[in-house]
């Protein structure tokens, strides 16, 4: 992880070695897809955390929960996802889209093509 002292420039194949995970089985709706994790800002705020980097997932669909202050801005890079409210709706981007995640959104993340995005998640 490194904090930048002026400009980062993030990359969709970064040469490190990300962290790797995987849903929660309890939020598991299709498939157990690996998510790889380059997070290369984790800074405090005067109230809170920022957090920046590059994000790659294969295929799958779980269900998500932002924290009551978390929010989230990712913009794809390439693949695709789709977004699903709690209300039944949905937004679905592809490279060069982005989409934002309010506080306290409730709903589910569908990758429908491996996935690889930028992210910046205030908290």
């Amino acid at each position: 992880m490194t904090t930048p002292a002026l400009l980062l420039k993030l990359t969709a194949q970064p040469a490190d070695t990300p962290s790797l995970d995987r849903p929660k089985p309890e939020r598991l709706i299709q498939g157990n897809p690996l998510r790889e994790t380059w997070n290369r800002v984790d800074e405090a705020l005067p109230a809170g955390r920022v957090y920046c980097g590059v994000w790659r997932c294969e295929p799958g669909h779980w269900r998500i929960a932002m924290g009551p202050t978390e929010r989230e801005l990712f913009t794809v890079v390439s693949g695709r996802c789709r977004v699903h409210d709690a209300r039944g709706g949905f937004e679905e981007a592809g490279p060069g889209e982005a989409l934002y995640l309010p506080p306290g959104f409730v709903g589910e993340f569908e990758v429908l093509e491996h996935l690889t995005k930028t992210y910046m998640i205030a908290e």
